[in-house]
C-alpha cells in the first residue's frame, strides 16, 4: 500500500506519514510505502491518489491546501469531495512563528516594528501555495499592515535549507519540523499559533489538521479493502 504525501521529506506531513505507515502496517501486517509527490499546492498528489485504482491500496496525506485549492485554482482535473473518500483524521498540528537569528527581533511585537521598516525587504517561507503556512502569513501581514514577499517551496525540507541559510527570513512553520532547530539556537520561534499552550508532548493536538485519506471515485471504499480494514484502527 502506498501513502502519497504531497511535500517532500522531512517535513511534518512526511514525518506523520512514516509513522503512521509503521504504525499501520504492524497492526495489519502489509507493507506500508511513502511516496512523496510534492509540487503545485499538493494538486499532483491528490491527482495521482484520484487517478489509481479504486482498490483502497493508494492513500493521500491531505490537509489545508485541500480545502483551499478549489478558491486558488480555476480548474482542477478532480472534485476533492467526489474522488476522495475520508479514512480517518489523524492529527493536527500548532504552527510556531520562526526567524533566522540574523533577525533582530526576539518577539511578535518587535518583528511587526521591524518588517514596518523594511517593508517589501523581508522573504517569508511556505511548503507551497495554499499551504497553512502561506494562509497563516497573509493573514498575519493583513491584520499587522505589513509587506513581505511569499517564497513557495516544495517541501519544508527546502523550506527550511534556505530559512537556516537567510535566503528568506520568516516562516510559519509547524514545531514538528521546526521544534529541533529552535531548540539547537539555529532558529528562534517568536510566537506560536495555537488557541491554548499545551505540553510538549501534547503540542500535536491543535490547528491544521492532516488526514490520511484513499483514493476512489465512490465515496466508500469496497468493503474487505485494506483501506476498509485501516478503519477499524
Amino acid at each position: 500500500m502506498r501513502i502519497i504525501v504531497p511535500t517532500a521529506p522531512a517535513g511534518a506531513g512526511d514525518i506523520v506519514a512514516r509513522l503512521m505507515g509503521q504504525w499501520l502496517s504492524e497492526r495489519l501486517g502489509q507493507e506500508f510505502i511513502i511516496d512523496n509527490r510534492p509540487g503545485a499546492g499538493s494538486n499532483i498528489a491528490t491527482e495521482a491518489v484520484v487517478r489509481a485504482p479504486a482498490d483502497g491500496y493508494a492513500l493521500l496525506l491531505a490537509g489545508t491546501p485541500n480545502a483551499v485549492n478549489v478558491t486558488l485554482y480555476d480548474k482542477l482535473n478532480f472534485n476533492f469531495i467526489r474522488d476522495i473518500a475520508p479514512v480517518a483524521g489523524i492529527i493536527s498540528l500548532p504552527f510556531v512563528m520562526v526567524v533566522n537569528p540574523t533577525v533582530p527581533a526576539k518577539t511578535v511585537p518587535e518583528f511587526i516594528g521591524y518588517a514596518k521598516a523594511n517593508a517589501g525587504k523581508i522573504n517569508y517561507a511556505s511548503v507551497g501555495i495554499g499551504s497553512a503556512g502561506h494562509v497563516s502569513s497573509e493573514l498575519f501581514k493583513m491584520m499587522t499592515g505589513t509587506k513581505m514577499t511569499h517564497v513557495p517551496y516544495r517541501g519544508a525540507g527546502p523550506a527550511f535549507t534556505d530559512l537556516l541559510g537567510g535566503q528568506v527570513q520568516v516562516m510559519f512553520a509547524t514545531t514538528v519540523s521546526s521544534i529541533e532547530n529552535i531548540k539547537t539556537g539555529r532558529l528562534r520561534a517568536l510566537g506560536r499559533a495555537s488557541a491554548r499552550l499545551k505540553t510538549h508532548r501534547r503540542k500535536l493536538l491543535t490547528s491544521s489538521t492532516r488526514q490520511l485519506t484513499p483514493a476512489s471515485p465512490i465515496p466508500k471504499s469496497r468493503p474487505g479493502s485494506p483501506t476498509s480494514e485501516a478503519h477499524r484502527f
